[in-house]
């Protein structure tokens, strides 16, 4: 009889982790004779190697000569239980059988340890990515890969490292194969999971992912050192997912290909905590950000995640690590409710902006600024956006005008959800701008003021998705609003100086005729020069176009009254008035200087018809 605590591989009921063979119908394939050798030969090859220090599987034909003899020495046990029960044999079978599964427990452990370089996650995904195999659709399909044929038929296409992890998990594969199948899977799967959890911890804590931190923890952090936080979670969480954890899924699958129930178990023990200490991170974020400015490392968590779901539904699959499937589920779930909370309380800032002090010169508003950088930075998320508000409809408070996103034949393109909603806040905005436009005491100047937040609105457009989401139509319409501002400004702020000239320049009129125009342009010119000399138009192309504009509503007409009636000062009829002060080329120097707001205004200077203003 077996001593106390000898393995009991024949036992009509073994526990859960010990997995006998069924039965097979030995008595017709295996005689007496070979039960004897197949024992004697074991004794031979199992004592002789338990004696040897070495490796066993530095040899690779002495390993599959000592598998051979463990399995040859299993089935002789079968058949001496099956026909000699009360046989002597047995014991010394089991004896033999003990020696053997000790010594490949301590492989086993060598290999795990020894080899670790090679069986390192990216090295086992690396060389999966690189097979035709790694396109199949779900880790089962590895059982059937034999990777002794494969080691020998690619052993001289593949890198020395790939050939030594194909090698080390062919071997541990034996091994776990030769283990489990007399009964020793307990003592395999421990040493298994002893040593590859320890590596998926130290990667994890390598990469920055933090264990056991709490919402609370989260809540009470300085928003600086939660922002490094996420940077480190962003970096690390590709490399978890697509290197580590997939690594590691492939690594017990090849390991435990024969088995289902232990690969996933194995797995589940591994990888487990630290996926949900990895994917619960995002979901405690989103429950404690909330303001507007936080939305876009929001976006970025949820963009991480939504991008690696097929890798994690697939590594994930088994139903024990359903809950990690959940918790990156649940923390897309909040991390969506987190920022349409932020995108609501976004506009709901923009129509609470109660600001009532005017921008000096009718320059850019803060407001402009702030809004349209924001606005800008979601349409670089406008896929994200799209998934995030799939299921959330919007409804727009009033009537969009119709040209404010262009033509019907446009709807396609513009009228996708997530255009209408930021051309929504677009609008929100510049009818925010309107109402601080009415501050203004000149009216021109509120149209300037128009006419600079609405050109910097089209240059953010232009130079981000925007361009692509509201489209040429959009910007193209609204380019004829910054004119027709411009337009307002030109003729209510220089409407003086144009009537204070004849509608024919070049008409005979009377001397005091002559006077009382050249007077009255001098002071219309003047005071519109010294109201508007600290305004600022900042887009240069805008600037320039204004100047022109008015130059050619005005030169012509001065230079033409000019030319005939200003030589006049030099002569009897305007001696000693002093009536002409500018000629025209003085009319482009001063006008050279408006618009640019910083540059002191002075006075404007006098000058005769032979000089030009003082400078």
């Amino acid at each position: 009889m077996p001593r106390k605590g000898m393995r009991t591989i024949f036992s009509k009921s073994p526990s859960p982790t010990r997995m006998t063979p069924p039965p097979s119908p030995l008595h017709h394939t295996f005689s007496e004779s070979l039960m004897e050798e197949s024992i004697e030969v074991a004794d031979f090859i199992i004592t002789k190697r338990d004696a040897d220090l070495a490796s066993l599987f530095s040899d690779r034909e002495e390993a599959r000569e000592y598998l051979g003899s463990v399995k040859k020495l299993q089935k002789a046990m079968q058949f001496l239980v099956s026909h000699h029960s009360s046989s002597e044999k047995i014991v010394r079978a089991q004896v033999l059988m003990q020696t053997a599964m000790k010594r490949l427990e301590k492989e086993f452990y060598q290999i795990l340890r020894s080899n670790r370089a090679y069986l390192d996650p990216e090295s086992v995904s690396a060389h999966s990515s690189s097979r035709p195999s790694a396109s199949r659709s779900s880790f089962s399909d590895f059982e059937e890969e034999d990777f002794e044929n494969e080691l020998r038929d690619e052993n001289d296409s593949i890198p020395e490292v790939e050939r030594a992890s194909l090698a080390a998990m062919a071997d541990l594969r034996a091994i776990a194969e030769a283990m489990i199948s007399a009964g020793y899977a307990k003592e395999c799967i421990k040493i298994y999971k002893i040593i590859r959890k320890s590596i998926v911890d130290e990667a994890l804590y390598h990469l920055g992912v933090e264990r056991g931190l709490t919402f609370q923890q989260v809540q009470k952090m300085e928003w600086e050192v939660l922002e490094v936080k996420i940077k480190t979670w962003l970096s690390a969480v590709k490399m978890a997912v697509k290197t580590l954890f997939y690594g590691e899924r492939i690594l017990c699958d090849q390991v435990f290909s024969n088995s289902a129930p232990i690969r996933e178990s194995c797995f589940t023990e591994i990888s487990k905590e630290g996926a949900l200490s990895l994917f619960g991170f995002p979901e405690k974020v989103a429950k404690c950000m909330k303001t507007p400015e936080k939305m876009f490392r929001v976006l970025d968590l949820y963009e991480a995640v939504s991008d690696l779901w097929p890798e994690i539904e697939s590594i994930f699959s088994f139903e024990s690590t359903s809950i990690v499937r959940s918790t990156a589920v649940n923390s897309l779930i909040k991390l969506g409710d987190a920022v349409r909370t932020m995108l609501t309380d976004f506009e709901t800032a923009i129509q609470k902006d109660s600001s009532k002090t005017t921008v000096p010169g009718g320059g850019l508003h803060p407001l402009t600024r702030y809004v349209m950088n924001y606005v800008s930075f979601l349409a670089d998320y406008s896929g994200i956006l799209s998934d995030i508000f799939a299921d959330w409809p919007f409804t727009i408070p009033s009537a969009l005008p119709e040209s404010y996103f262009g033509s019907p034949d446009n709807e396609e393109t513009i009228s996708s959800p997530i255009s209408v909603r930021l051309a929504w806040l677009i609008l929100v905005m510049l009818c925010k701008l309107d109402a601080k436009a009415a501050m203004y005491k000149d009216v021109e100047l509120s149209y300037l003021f128009l006419a600079n937040n609405l050109e910097y609105v089209i240059g953010k457009v232009r130079q981000s998705n925007l361009n692509f989401l509201l489209g040429d139509e959009w910007v193209m319409k609204h380019e004829q609003k910054v004119k027709q501002y411009a337009a307002n400004y030109e003729r209510i702020g220089w409407s003086k100086v144009v009537a204070s000239l004849p509608e024919n320049p070049t008409a005979e009129i009377s001397m005091d005729q002559v006077r009382d125009h050249f007077r009255r342009f001098n002071s219309a010119f003047e005071e519109a020069y010294m109201k508007q000399c600290s305004w600022v138009v900042p887009d240069a192309r805008l600037r320039d176009y204004i100047k022109i504009s008015l130059a050619r509503r005005i030169a012509p007409i001065y230079k033409g009254f000019y030319e005939i009636y200003g030589g006049l000062q030099q002569k009897k009829e305007l001696r000693g008035d002093s009536v002409v002060r500018y000629t025209p080329d003085d009319l482009g120097n001063y006008w050279s200087d408006l618009l640019y707001g910083s540059r002191s205004s002075g006075s404007v200077s006098s000058s005769s018809s032979r000089g030009g203003r003082s400078r």
